[in-house]
Order: C-alpha cells, then sequence, then structure tokens
C-alpha cells in the first residue's frame, strides 16, 4: 500500500532519505523533525536515529510495487539535495523514479545550490517534478537555481511564507504553490502577500495553488482565498 498524505497537494510520501538540519528560517518549526522524534518514540525502525541524516535504501524501490498511478511526494521528511547524501544515492533514487513512470514525483529541497551542481549528473525523466522551497524575498535566488536544472516540470513551494515576495521571475515556472505555517509557534500569513503571488502568477500564466492559512488550528483557518479554492496544477505536456 502506499503511504497516503494528507498534504493537499500530492496523494502519497516516499522517503528513501530520513532527517535533516535547518538551513533557513523556513525550517523553524519544521513538522518533519516533531513527527520523526515522534516515530522514533513510537519504535518506527526507519526512525531509530530521529531527525539525523539517515539513508533508507530498503526503501529505493518501494513505489515499483504501487501499480496505481499517482502523485508521490519525495523526502518529505527530508532533503534529497542535503550535502551528506551522496551523488550516487540521489541517482539511484532517480532511477528507481524513471522506472516507476506511470507515477508523477514531486522532489521539493530547499538547497537549491546543490540541485544546480547535481543537475548535469541526473536523468530527468519527464514524470519527475522539481520544486524550491522560498520563504521570504531573501531565498528568490532559490528560483533561478531551479532554472538551471534540466528539469521538464519546475514548481515552486511558497511555504511557510513568512513575508511578501514581489517583482518574482516566474519564467519556465509550471507551478507555485502558497501556504501559512501550521501548528505550535506558527508564524503569521498575510492575505496581502498571497494576493500579491497570485496576481504574479496570473500575469506569468503560472497554476496557483493556495494550500492554508495555517496557525494553530489549521482546519478552522481554512484554504478559502476570497471565498474560492485555488486548486490549480502544472499543464502537462505527457500522459
Amino acid at each position: 500500500m502506499a503511504h497516503k498524505s494528507p498534504i493537499e497537494w500530492t496523494e502519497s510520501t516516499w522517503n528513501p532519505v530520513t532527517g535533516c538540519n535547518k538551513i533557513s528560517p523556513g525550517c523553524k518549526n519544521c513538522y518533519a523533525e516533531r513527527l520523526s522524534k515522534r516515530l522514533k518514540a513510537m519504535g518506527q525502525s526507519n526512525y531509530r536515529n530521529g531527525f539525523k541524516l539517515t539513508m533508507q535504501p530498503q526503501m529505493l524501490e518501494l513505489p515499483l510495487s504501487w501499480k496505481k498511478p499517482q502523485t508521490i511526494f519525495v523526502n518529505s521528511m527530508s532533503d534529497l539535495f542535503h550535502k551528506n547524501v551522496p551523488l550516487d544515492y540521489i541517482q539511484r533514487v532517480f532511477d528507481v523514479m524513471k522506472r516507476a513512470h506511470w507515477h508523477r514525483f514531486q522532489v521539493l529541497t530547499k538547497r537549491a545550490d546543490r540541485l544546480a551542481e547535481l543537475s548535469s549528473e541526473l536523468e530527468w525523466s519527464p514524470n519527475i517534478w522539481m520544486g524550491v522551497s522560498v520563504e521570504s524575498q531573501k531565498y528568490v535566488h532559490r528560483i533561478d537555481e531551479l532554472r538551471e536544472t534540466g528539469a521538464k516540470v519546475r514548481f515552486l513551494s511558497l511555504e511557510p511564507l513568512l513575508g511578501a515576495l514581489k517583482n518574482l521571475n516566474l519564467k519556465e515556472i509550471d507551478w507555485a504553490i502558497v501556504g501559512g505555517e501550521s501548528g505550535y509557534g506558527a508564524r503569521p500569513i498575510k492575505e496581502d502577500w498571497v494576493l500579491e503571488i497570485r496576481k504574479q502568477c496570473q500575469d506569468f500564466d503560472v497554476p496557483f495553488f493556495f494550500k492554508q492559512w495555517g496557525g494553530v488550528n489549521k482546519k478552522k483557518a481554512g484554504r478559502l482565498l476570497e471565498g474560492k479554492t485555488w486548486d490549480e496544477m502544472p499543464r502537462l505536456a505527457y500522459a
């Protein structure tokens, strides 16, 4: 069985790597860190090291056993482009994604510099969607580094959105997800920030997905923007 996900923009998760470390403000209240500690306490063997970076080679070929086509978020509990994940291991992950061609794989990183550096060493099959996280204006350079890759579908996760993002260059970007932070200690999001990003997406004809307002009680806050749910997805040029 696939690992079903409650994340609004995907269907399942697959974690051939677990654990990470914090590199920018968006990491402050990392949900994966909290969940890893909980899973370790529950005795889950894959989380025996808690949130310490750990390769999980026994998980590598799992998507090949999932016969129903689905959208899969890769490494929801880590970052595939962490400096301590060897290139040959990343290539093994990419090989599985290529072989499991009936799925759509969503890879997301904050380490866009390493992504750009290794891109030419990776085989970008068309079912691999590559994204970068951008939480504030300071990190918009990650979008430029994403554009340097060979990914056929490029997307942005503007979450947790911690400030306004102005004058974004969305050329060659296929999708933008926006969301506020949720859970204990969640930092606030402003509607003006979200509307400004939506306008920029419309100007560049980029599909816009609003995930949530977030907050301590994200279900109560909901995900309506101006009375509407925004669930736009990439326009794919392949089956």
